[in-house]
């Protein structure tokens, strides 16, 4: 099972972001998918998630209104998109599935909201 988030970078306040998250070595359909974020000097905390067939998504209540998560099944790939992004939302995100009862993690990718 491999994950590769990419999409991170560098915005001001205000401003948006489109995280992408490609999974290979799993029959992507059949699987949840999550996002997490840890922030320097803390810990790692869950932000969003989505069933497997994209009908369902829960939101952490600190990104919630102002964070998408969607999946498109036929490209293995999900997606997080952050608009309105705050300071506070700077942190490495990850993508996460549990596979056989076993977590998977991507290497993350950094977003860093500053001015």
């Amino acid at each position: 099972v491999q994950l590769v988030e990419s999409g991170g970078g560098l915005v001001q306040p205000g401003g948006s972001l489109r995280l992408s998250c490609a999974a290979s070595g799993i029959t992507f359909s059949t699987y949840f998918m999550r996002w997490y974020r840890q922030a320097a000097g803390k810990e790692r905390e869950w932000v969003a998630d989505i069933s497997s067939t994209g009908g369902r998504t829960n939101y952490a209540d600190s990104v919630n209104g102002r964070f998408t998560i969607s999946r498109d099944n036929a490209k293995n790939t999900v997606y997080l998109q952050m608009d309105s992004l705050k300071p506070e939302d700077t942190s490495v995100y990850y993508c996460h599935t549990i596979v056989s009862y076993v977590n998977y993690w991507g290497q993350g990718t950094q977003v860093t909201v500053s001015s």
